[in-house]
Parts: structure tokens; sequence; C-alpha cells
């Protein structure tokens, strides 16, 4: 039985006053910030300028304030820093931090070529100090605040057969949003998931659903269910999700009809792509260059060995080119001829090493195979042949991967971990492959800054993922055989 419409007003409304909630408090913190910005201009700033700048007065002071104002909430909405509620607290504190910074830098550049000098680097400190110190501060007080107000998700899983245990630990590492308070399995059929939906959702104990790795023969009607009910649907995609994602949608006919094309740049995009790998990468090699510098005489210095690492990786089409990196391991490294990734704790990196790849310094001189067309700022990174043939082994699907062309950094840089499963991986790097656009690669650029400064990010894999992906593969076949066997 349907439920009511008086029900489902009251959670739209409890929805609304949530979002409201969020965005009120966000406001405050920015609020904040712009009101210390404000109080330095009036009192600091504005007399730095030229003469012709200072009689600005109101109105100029005002438009300036605003243009901070919108400069800190661009990157602010960029780099996180108003999701509370959905970043870990520490995450979130980070992120605003980064958005404060980098709105400083910006609005600094700016100061500093109307002053036509260095604009008060002191005081600019001082202000960016002080608005660091807010942010902790407030961000704490807020979160805890919201998270009284509006305690986690309680979900009611919807799973098969693979194993529950990888959703269950990625859902407990996030006990402040989600916790997973029951489970039920798809082959109880559809009329007992459904009413363990209505009951758990109506006595309270659950107020939203997850719909886990099921087929989508079995997860259709569930989710027409759901979304008939007026009941929050959490779905964790296949492949053809992501695909879909992307799709362009047509209206040649009188019903829609969705577009995947055979190729996933267009000429244009090529081209956009291409010129802003060019300019890039050549403005950052004369930047870095002091700093390659220093690092090519520090490994040198250590164990006299190579400076720059080459390995075979492929690009667009599976193409083979020679990645180039400042070697951060041992020269013996893999001296049984055994391609692995780098794990945590691994010992076969040097202390010079542990230093440039936490910084990712070791992947400057991956600016030369950008320069040369081997690989793209932004794309999936590339991977060596040998571990591409394992993982196709386990994951056919691996090699929509290198529909693009290879790039220093990506989506799955940007929104996973060094230590995201495979699987995870692919299903990032298809979401930015199936919605790329100039101003996404932009957007990843910048997005790229913040994850260089957060330590998740440099991590190694906790153990063998293929090997792991391999042993599950092997006890599905077993599975099957036992059943064959029976029957």
């Amino acid at each position: 039985m349907s439920r009511n419409i008086s029900e489902k007003r009251k959670i739209q409304k409890r929805e609304s006053f949530k979002r409201l909630i969020n965005l009120g408090l966000t406001a405050i913190c920015l609020g904040m910030e712009t009101a210390l910005f404000a109080y330095y201009w009036r009192v600091q700033f504005r007399f730095s300028l030229v003469e012709e700048l200072r009689k600005l007065w109101f109105k100029g002071s005002t438009l300036e304030v605003v243009i901070y104002g919108v400069i800190l909430l661009l990157f602010s909405n960029m780099y996180g820093g108003m999701r509370l509620g959905y970043l870990k607290n520490v995450e979130l504190i980070f992120s605003q931090v980064f958005s404060t910074i980098i709105a400083n830098v910006f609005i600094y550049g700016e100061l500093s070529v109307m002053a036509k000098q260095l604009f008060v680097p002191d005081v600019f400190l001082l202000m960016t100090m002080q608005q660091t110190i807010v942010v902790i501060v407030y961000t704490n007080v807020a979160n805890r605040l919201y998270r009284r107000i509006f305690p986690p998700r309680k979900l009611l899983l919807v799973h098969g057969d693979k194993s529950v245990d990888r959703t269950l630990s990625k859902f407990d590492s996030r006990r402040d949003k989600y916790v997973i308070t029951r489970m039920i399995h798809v082959n109880e059929g559809f009329d007992a998931v459904t009413r363990e939906i209505l009951e758990t959702y109506e006595n309270g104990e659950c107020n939203a659903v997850l719909i886990g790795d099921i087929s989508v023969e079995e997860r259709t009607p569930l989710i027409k269910f759901c979304y008939g009910q007026s009941i929050r649907i959490y779905l964790l995609p296949k492949i053809t999700d992501v695909i879909l994602m992307g799709a362009e949608e047509l209206h040649v006919f009188d019903s829609p009809m969705l577009l995947t094309r055979e190729y996933s740049l267009a000429v244009e995009q090529r081209f956009a792509k291409r010129t802003i790998d060019i300019v890039c990468s050549l403005l950052l090699l004369v930047a870095a260059s002091p700093f390659m510098l220093i690092t090519a005489i520090a490994i040198k210095l250590y164990d006299g060995g190579p400076v720059l690492y080459k390995q075979v990786r492929c690009t667009l089409d599976r193409r083979e080119f020679n990645i180039l990196k400042f070697r951060s391991m041992k020269t013996d490294a893999e001296k049984d001829g055994v391609a692995r990734l780098a794990s945590k704790n691994d010992n076969r990196i040097t202390p010079i090493g542990k230093v440039i790849r936490k910084c990712r310094i070791d992947e400057l001189p991956q600016l030369v195979n950008i320069l040369r067309g081997d690989m793209s700022f932004i794309g999936p990174r590339p991977e060596r042949p040998e571990i591409i043939e394992q993982y196709l082994e386990v994951m056919p699907e691996f090699a929509y991967r290198m529909k693009v062309k290879a790039g220093l950094a990506g989506f799955a840089q940007v929104y996973g971990k060094y230590n995201t499963s495979p699987y995870d991986k692919l299903k990032l790097d298809l979401t930015y492959i199936e919605n790329y656009s100039v101003w996404l690669d932009i957007k990843l650029m910048l997005l790229t800054l913040k994850i260089l400064f957060w330590p998740d990010s440099t991590e190694g894999i906790e153990g063998e993922q293929i090997t792991a992906l391999r042993e599950e593969k092997r006890k599905k076949q077993q599975d099957v055989q036992g059943r064959e066997e029976e029957e």
C-alpha cells in the first residue's frame, strides 16, 4: 500500500530544511572570512594602493570585498569546503583552509598588480592565519551541531551472492554519515524484500535503501518500487551505469533516446586538450626546473644510481611508451623480474624516495611525456603492460580505460585513493571519459593541487589487489563447478 501524501511532504520538508541548514552554516563561515578581509581592506589594504585607486572609497571598496567573497565561494565550492555533513571533520577543515589559501593567493596577485608592488605580505599572511583559526573553530562547532540535528542515515542493504565485506567496510569508515542497520539477500524474493523495506521504513529502523551488486533484472523492480514510494535509494553502479551516465540525450523522435559515441573525444576537444597540455607543460617545466635539479642531485648523491627511472606503460589504444620518473626505489627493486605495485610501507622505497613520493616530485619528469604527446595532464593513470594483462584476466572492461590518452592525474586520483580497488578506479576513470569537457579538465587540474597536500592520496596498496581479484574469481568458478556437480 502506498504511503500517504502527508508523510511524503513531511520527508520532503525535512530534506529541504536539512539543505537550508547546510547552506546557512556554510554561509556563516564564508561571511566571517569575508568580514575579516573587509576589515583589513578598510584599515590597511586600500591605503597601499596607488592614489587613483585610493579614491574609489565606498563603492570601490564594496566591489573589492564582493569580488573576494565570490572568489572564496567559488574555490570553497570546488574544493569541498561547503560540504558540511558530507566530508569528515578533518577533511572539511582542510578543504576550507585550502580554499581560503588559494583564494587569498589569487586576490593577493590581483592587489599586487593594482598596487604595482608586492602587496603588504606580512599583513596578508596575518589575515590568512586569522581566517584559518576561524575556520578550524567554527567548522568543529558547526559540524557537531549539524550531526546532532541530522544523525547518520540508516540504511537497509539489499545484496546478492557477492561478498558484502568490502561494502560494509567502506560504509563503516563513515559511520558519521551512514549506518547499515539491516541487510537482506535479494534471493528472498521481491515481495519479501519490499515488505522488509516498508516495515523498516515505517518503524524508523531504516530511512533509505542501499542496493548493492545485484543483477539489473533484480534491481530494476526494486528501484521502481522505492521511487514510487518516495524512498531514498543509494545504488552501487555497474560499468554500464557509468557509461550511460555520460550518454547524450537525443529528441529526434517523440520519445527520448540515449547516445553513447564510438569515439570518446571529438576533434575540437582533442585540439583543445592538446593545446592545454603543450602550454601548461612548457610553463611548468620552466617553473619546476629548480626543484627538479635539486631532486636529481639528491638522488645521485644518495646511492650513485641513475636519477631517472624509465618504465614501459600503455596509453591511448594500448600504445606503449617509456614513462619518465625520478627514481624513488632501490636500483634492484625488481631484480626478480616480477612487476608489482608499490605497497604501503614498501621497503624498496629509499629515504629520498619517500620524500619525493609524498610531495609528488617524482612525477615531474612526466611533463616531458606530456610535451611529447605520450600523455595528457588529465586522464587515467598509465599501467604497465604486464599488470594490464593481469587485470584483463579478471576484469575485461579494464581495456575501456585506454579509450583516451593516459594522464598525469585523473578522476581516480582526485576522488579515489592510491589503494582504491582496480574495479572502483575503472568506474572513476570511465566517469571522466564519458563526461569529458575542457572545463572538467581545468577543474580536475585545480583539484589536483589539493590532493598533493592530502596524505591519503600517496598511500600504497594494502595488499596484492590483483591476487585478491584472482582469488575472488577462482572462488566463483569453484562455486559454479560445485553446483554443476550437484546437479
